[in-house]
């Protein structure tokens, strides 16, 4: 039984997108879980020490997760996801973006589309995640603000999250 990791983060500059490539040694109903249902979501999308906190998620096309990232000092920062199609444990996709914590969208910041699709293999899940952006400038402005270290660190939390789950299956 391997558990190695497979982990990918490539920049596409020409077509605006970063592309990521993440399994995880669980099966795909509870990595589609973890990415869908607020409650699982607070526990490991925030990189530590910040933490995130759901104001409101309806996980349904046309739905929305409003949610802030939350510093150790109580800093805030919004963010918010609108679903656009979904087929469930096998992909969603959703506009997401800076906002503020009524959930106006920020429009001086970066917003991007999400496509993520999921995949069992044997014991394994992968999970394949297109982030198109609508701008070069837009794309490089997420890249400096640390979205790369910061995914990274959250994917780690998710990490630690379906280990504890499946040590409880």
């Amino acid at each position: 039984m391997s558990k190695s990791i497979l982990f990918n983060f490539e920049v596409d500059k020409p077509n605006q997108q970063i592309h990521v490539t993440r399994s995880f040694h669980a099966p795909v109903d509870l990595v589609w879980s973890a990415w869908t249902k607020a409650e699982i979501l607070d526990q490991w999308w925030a990189p530590k020490p910040w933490i995130a906190k759901t104001k409101s998620m309806d996980f349904k096309e046309g739905g929305h997760w409003l949610y802030a990232m939350v510093s150790p000092e109580n800093e805030e920062h919004w963010g918010r996801v609108d679903y656009l199609s979904i087929e469930h444990q096998k992909s969603f996709s959703a506009f997401d973006g800076f906002c503020d914590s009524a959930g106006k969208i920020d429009m001086t910041l970066p917003r991007n589309k999400w496509e993520n699709n999921f995949e069992q293999f044997g014991e394994q899940t992968l999970v394949n995640i297109r982030l198109t952006f609508d701008s070069l400038e837009d794309l490089e402005k997420i890249i400096e603000m640390g979205f790369k270290e910061g995914f990274t660190a959250g994917l780690q939390n998710l990490d630690q999250y379906i280990a504890s789950q499946i040590s409880l299956r």
